[in-house]
Order: C-alpha cells, then structure tokens, then sequence
C-alpha cells in the first residue's frame, strides 16, 4: 500500500507540475497582432527582406498576404519565416482565404497556402529559390463543391517515412473535412524533433509521419551544400507561404516542447493537457 501511495503521489506530482505548464503564459505568440519586426521575409527573384509589392504585412491585427499591388504573379512564391529555429513544439495556426486569386497565379495555387516546418532560415536560400527545403502543412480552401482537404502534407525538397515505408511523393493528402467559403480555420502541427509529427485541424489528427529528412525534388535552385539528402531533419525554421491567393493569419503561436522531450512521462502529461485544453483561450 505504501508503494501504491507514494507512486499516486508521484503521478499527482506530475500531473500538478503539467498543468502549471500548460498556462497562456507558456505559449509564444509568433505574430503579436502589431508588426513584423521578428520575421524575415524571402520572396523568389528578389533579395531577402524585398517585401516585394508590400505582399507581407500587417492589417487591423491580421498577418496578411496580398497582391494589390501585383500586375502578374510571375512565379514569384514568398515566405515569411520566423526568426528562431525551433525542434520540438506545438504550433497553432488559424486562417482564412479571401478575395480572388492573382493573374497568372497556377491553377493548383487557388485558395492555397501553407505552414513550412522544419526548414531552412530564410538567410540560406538562394535568390531566385522558390520554396524553403522544409516540411509544408498545406493549408486549402474549399471551392465551393468538391472536397478538398486541408492541412495536407507536401515536401519541398524533403521526404518522409509512413507506415515505415519511405515516401517520396511530393503531396499526401489528408482526412481533414474541407472548408468552404472564408471562414476562419484552426490548424495545428505537433513537431517531435526528427520522430513524429502530426497535423491536426480542429481537435482531429488528420495526418501522421515519421522520420523528416532532406531529399527529393519539388524545389528550384537550392543551395547544394544545404540540401544534403539522407539528412534527418530534427529542427529548422517556421513559415507562412504566399502562392498566388489572398490569406489572413490572425493566430500563429507556439507551445516550446524541448523542455519535455528527453523526459517521455512529463512530455506525455503537458501533450495530454495540451490536447484537452480549451481551443477558443
């Protein structure tokens, strides 16, 4: 009984120390509602921090992508990278589509953004590099009839290994429903360094895989000596895309996981409370 009582002790210790943890104080507010000051910004064919166009910017506590003052899209992709790297954490995004489409925006870019993760600072891609080497939660809207899921995966010069098979396409769809119209999405990505990841819309895991490393293709004109294929990718920069549509962020934040991730009893109890707690905070 002694041993009984004193492991429940225990487990209420822990459970007690994770829910001190797990406070809004905890979470880091990537975009704090005002500015950019912390993001660094790379748009193709165009130096870093060209914010070409004002594409990037903040409107009435929103981070915005636009092309108001775009004449043509001409393939000129953008990212918006937070300036820490980041290994193992929970990340939350809500997001919304609006407007139409730039002119010359390809046909696949309609209603789509995403979150890269895992990838390359902004400071290491090549002028006229399209995409970040990175690991890409696709964000999509809906067209107003067909299914069209979001939160997808797609791998920009990386791979990634499920159901213990190594796979080499470039996007894997989702379960996720499919989200019409402009209304605000809730889309997270659990990132446990080089191991698993999961992304989730709402409270639903949608998409699981393991092992991120470098490879494959499905970038342009990437530095040879950072994309070293084979590697296991176990930390890199976050970012917010813009590929030819309007889209608006008004929540990016994070909940840092490194502090857990050697201890598997701690990390188990704040992704519990993590998973529990309550979305609209």
């Amino acid at each position: 009984m002694k041993k009984v009582m004193t492991t429940l002790l225990l487990l209420a210790g822990i459970q007690c120390m994770a829910q001190k943890e797990v406070t809004p104080a905890k979470w880091l507010k990537l975009f704090n509602g005002k500015d950019l000051k912390d993001w660094d910004i790379k748009i193709t064919s165009h130096d870093l921090n060209d914010n070409f166009g004002n594409t990037f910017r903040v409107e009435k506590g929103l981070l915005t992508v636009n092309y108001d003052r775009y004449d043509k899209f001409n393939e000129q992709f953008g990212h918006i990278f937070y300036k820490k790297n980041f290994s193992a954490y929970l990340l939350v995004v809500e997001y919304r589509f609006t407007g139409e489409q730039v002119k010359g925006g390809p046909g696949w870019a309609f209603r789509n953004s995403g979150v890269m993760l895992h990838g390359q600072t902004a400071a290491t891609m090549t002028k006229d590099q399209d995409f970040p080497i990175s690991l890409e939660e696709q964000l999509l809207g809906g067209n107003g009839k067909d299914v069209r899921t979001t939160a997808n995966l797609c791998t920009p010069g990386t791979n990634v290994v499920m159901h213990g098979k190594l796979i080499t396409d470039h996007c894997i769809g989702s379960t996720s429903k499919t989200y019409h119209g402009d209304q605000w999405v809730h889309a997270e990505a659990l990132v446990l360094r080089d191991s698993v990841i999961k992304h989730i819309v709402g409270t639903d895991t949608v998409l699981v895989y393991e092992k991120p490393q470098i490879g494959g293709g499905s970038v342009s004109h990437a530095d040879p000596a950072v994309k070293q294929d084979g590697k296991l990718l176990s930390e890199g920069s976050i970012s917010l895309q813009s590929e030819s549509h309007p889209v608006a962020f008004r929540k990016v934040e994070l909940f840092d996981l490194s502090p857990y991730i050697n201890d598997p009893v701690k990390l188990n109890k704040v992704l519990r409370l993590l998973q529990n707690r309550n979305h609209n905070k």
